[in-house]
């Protein structure tokens, strides 16, 4: 499950950022894993059915819910367990952003949304960062479950508050619902199988599926940003538009200072509704959170050093191994910290339009991967950093290894004919070279392939019906380009042109909704319980959907039923197995040239913020569960203007 998981081009040179954090569970896939409330909630009873909601309810309203366990936190747990309960409020936190922006809707594929605006919105449940699956109320109060798991209802709290002071009610839900669903192509996948919402009266919202046995729907349902309905009816606002005008929600933060494009600060919400919950306490602890954005990451990298923000998460082995051997780091004003996650790495690749050819035949895609030399390049480019990507589900029990299961096999039979023969006979494995820079031999079984499917090399250049093989790599980072240029010295060896095109964020985005590309260096973040998101990514629906993410273009009926598999599974083990199905047909089909993982996570901070210890198991928490411990031991803006300095704003 995941609200927001745009597809993004890398930092550097590394994995995928984590898309994990606290701050962004409001739109991003939680790894989400809620037992019933003790027998004294029983007396809380089924609430009136409005006419039109028909569904029967279960008489024991919950605190939280779950895809398949227990909750590990009962209905009175004083906070979550990996926050300081007792942080210090205060301060300002700093954070780079790269590019620019010109829009606070992330409601609309229009624009470049600014980071951060998740932080003005409350959500119907909260997830945990420290139980795989589990997520509480935040603005419901309690969450009845349909008997045959065909609705769902929650009952708001009547606190709840947005910033103007208006109630939060059920109609602001089912107006959300249905405006946001509207509004993204996104959300017409992600919220595929709910039929309707009801409001069945001021502070009680209905959910109707279209059939049982979809498990997570109520966790989706639970990460819906909740908007003001009457803010957003008036004035002829739209979120199928781009907006500059601050928003109005019900969060933690609301929008303060903006300047467009290049900074942005939220201002901590003093006497926010929701202080005192306990799945708030000892979160959302510095007064403002500024974004300052950079034209590309190594400025960015720079500014970091100078201390023009606290925090870097550092997506690059060079400097990670070369780059921080500075006076901050040596007297201990820069702390360096290696967090290791449990929520997984999932798929970052080269991923291939399957729209184009030569990419709609699977002989290329697996010559193209073929062709890329992971071990040379993390040698002599990253240090040794990183392991190799072999599954869509990397570091998890959802990875797919050896050979199919029986319990695999029974979903993939059905469907043998359809399927590569070899992903019934043999491992999947990525070609390994020994690290020299030679790889004949992979370059002869690419060759060997790429004849079998038409292509000779004449002059050359290869070429099928006199057309000749040139493609294009799409990217947003020129960092990448030392990456990328060895690999077409490769392609080069084979007869196939190559090139790299570096276009501006805004450009980049606009090409990636309209699929207008052939390679590009991108993502599919996983969490531990993947579900509905899976449609986006992979199905026929999803393919030719404008700003839709399935980024490949794949249309293959087989990835359809184990999506549906997925997504209705009845058991973590079913799940597993669906999972693990589903994943050996996405490597065997070779719709990607696997790139690399970290299992940690690696940051830079400047002395004067902290974070928990333990960390959670499944999320960094940046910024919602750290706090300012002093001021920061760098000039701030403030200090500038005190002192007659230039000022970054």
């Amino acid at each position: 499950m995941c609200l927001f998981k745009t597809i993004k081009t890398t930092k550097k040179d590394a994995q995928l950022p984590n898309p994990f954090s606290l701050s962004s569970h409001l739109f991003l896939k939680k790894a989400l894993y809620a037992g019933f409330l003790t027998a004294s909630l029983a007396l809380f009873g089924a609430f009136p059915i409005k006419a039109g909601d028909t569904t029967t309810y279960e008489k024991r309203p919950t605190h939280g819910v779950s895809m398949f366990d227990d909750l590990a936190l009962g209905p009175a747990f004083p906070h979550f367990p990996y926050v300081n309960p007792i942080a210090p409020k205060g301060g300002e936190f700093r954070q780079a952003a790269i590019g620019s922006f010109d829009n606070l809707n992330p409601f609309t594929i229009k624009g470049q949304t600014v980071q951060g605006i998740t932080l003005i919105y409350d959500t119907l449940l909260t997830n945990s960062a420290a139980e795989p699956g589990a997520a509480y109320g935040l603005l419901a109060e309690k969450i009845e479950l349909d008997q045959d798991k065909k609705g769902v209802r929650f009952t708001l709290r009547k606190q709840a508050r947005f910033h103007d002071g208006t109630p939060v009610t059920a109609k602001d839900v089912v107006w959300s619902f249905d405006a946001i669903r509207n509004a993204h192509p996104f959300y017409d996948a992600y919220f595929h199988d709910i039929e309707k919402a009801i409001a069945v009266n001021d502070h009680v919202v209905a959910f109707t599926f279209k059939q049982s046995g979809n498990r997570e729907l109520p966790l989706i349902l639970g990460q819906l940003p909740i908007l003001p309905k009457h803010y957003w009816s008036a004035n002829e606002r739209s979120l199928d538009k781009t907006t500059l005008e601050p928003p109005l929600g019900s969060g933690p933060y609301k929008v303060g200072k903006i300047t467009t494009g290049r900074t942005i600060v939220f201002e901590r919400v003093k006497n926010y509704w929701a202080n005192d919950l306990n799945v708030t306490i000892g979160q959302y602890n510095f007064d403002t959170i500024r974004y300052d954005y950079f034209g590309d990451d190594t400025v960015a990298f720079e500014a970091f050093k100078s201390g023009d923000f606290d925090i870097r998460r550092e997506f690059s082995s060079k400097n990670w191994a070369t780059g921080y051997n500075i006076d901050a780091v040596n007297q201990g004003r820069i702390k360096l910290d290696e967090v290791a996650l449990q929520s997984g790495s999932g798929m970052q690749a080269f991923i291939m339009n399957t729209r184009r050819v030569p990419f709609n035949d699977s002989n290329i895609r697996h010559a193209f991967n073929l062709a890329f030399d992971f071990e040379w390049t993390n040698k002599n480019l990253f240090y040794g950093q990183y392991a190799r990507t072999n599954s869509f589900f990397q570091n998890s029990e959802l990875a797919s290894s050896g050979l199919p299961s029986a319990d695999e096999l029974a979903l993939l039979e059905p469907f043998r004919d359809q399927l590569p023969p070899e992903l019934f006979i043999t491992p999947f494995k990525n070609p390994v070279s020994d690290g020299s820079g030679n790889i004949r031999n992979q370059l002869r079984q690419a060759n060997v392939l790429l004849k079998k499917s038409g292509w000779l090399v004449k002059d050359g250049e290869l070429q099928k019906d006199g057309q000749v093989m040139e493609i294009e790599f799409l990217i947003v980072q020129p960092n990448f380009e030392r990456v990328i240029a060895p690999y077409i010295q490769n392609l080069k060896k084979l007869g196939i042109k190559a090139n790299i095109r570096v276009v501006d964020p805004t450009q980049y985005q606009n090409r990636l909704n309209k699929f207008d590309y052939d390679v590009i260096v991108s993502g599919f973040p996983q969490s531990l319980s993947p579900g509905n998101e899976q449609r986006d990514f992979w199905s026929s629906a999803s393919a030719d959907r404008e700003g839709g993410r399935n980024a490949i273009g794949i249309k293959n009926p087989v990835i359809d039923n184990l999506i549906d598999k997925l997504v209705f599974a009845n058991t973590r083990q079913d799940l597993v197995t669906a999972t693990k199905a589903l994943d050996r047909v996405l490597l065997w089909n070779h719709y990607v040239v696997p790139q690399w993982y970290s299992p940690n996570e690696r940051l830079a901070y400047w002395q004067g913020i902290a974070h928990p210890e333990p960390m959670p198991p499944y999320a960094l928490g940046l910024p919602q569960i750290w706090w300012r411990t002093a001021p920061p031991p760098y000039k701030t803006a403030q200090d500038n203007k005190a002192n007659g300095e230039p000022s970054a704003e």
